[in-house]
């Protein structure tokens, strides 16, 4: 086993080798600092998406609106213009991104948007967001986790939360299809990512405006 950033050089070098299969190529039009958050953030908020089953006229919920979130709710908006999006989100300034970005109500989680949604997305860390998308969620709905793990406990009442053949679905990973499916979008409906950029000497604040919510959209580390 050989690991990238360990046994050969990684992200951070100048030059790197990489196989064929797992490099992309990168659509015109768009810059490499703008399609950073692609790869990763974007990815994994595509997959889950997918994973959600959307269609066209679906009201959906996105909880949290960061890295992932940002990029998601711009692809609704191209492959579902009839659906209506709702953010939760904490931070006032996410949610005046959020509207920003097409969002047809942003509010903190304790609110209640207009409708009931029928599918829901959750970026958040934090297990209470869990109960609070399902309790939001009309019959039949569809929940996906868009998170490794939960920083806080997950407590759930079958009555209240999954009856009515409402749906938890977990993302464990991206395919390389799914990349390659993403760029194609993003250079097809000019999506633009929110980027937020840091040289490597500043990676130590990035962490500190990340974790403080601080980052608008993405956060990027500039080498050269």
């Amino acid at each position: 086993f050989r690991a990238t950033g360990c046994h050969i050089d990684g992200g951070y070098a100048e030059y790197t080798v990489a196989y064929g299969d797992y490099v992309y190529r990168v659509p015109g039009g768009l810059d490499e600092v703008h399609v950073a958050p692609l790869l990763c953030a974007g990815a994994v908020g595509y997959r889950a998406l997918k994973l959600a089953g959307v269609s066209n006229g679906h009201r959906v919920g996105l909880f949290g609106f960061g890295a992932s979130a940002h990029i998601v709710i711009q692809v609704l908006r191209s492959l579902y213009p009839s659906s209506e999006v709702y953010v939760f989100s904490r931070s006032a300034e996410h949610r005046d991104l959020a509207k920003r970005l097409g969002a047809d109500w942003a509010g903190p989680p304790s609110e209640s948007p207009p409708r009931k949604l029928d599918r829901a997305i959750d970026f958040t860390p934090v297990g209470e967001m869990i109960p609070r998308a399902l309790e939001l969620l009309n019959r039949g709905g569809r929940l996906v986790v868009n998170v490794i793990r939960k920083q806080t406990p997950v407590q759930l009442d079958y009555a209240t939360h999954l009856w009515l053949e409402r749906e938890v679905k977990s993302v464990a990973n991206v395919t390389r299809r799914d990349v390659e499916e993403l760029l194609a979008i993003a250079g097809r409906h000019g999506i633009k990512t929110e980027v937020q950029v840091y040289g490597l000497d500043g990676v130590n604040r990035a962490l500190v405006d990340l974790k403080a919510a601080r980052v608008r959209g993405s956060a990027v580390l500039k080498i050269a």
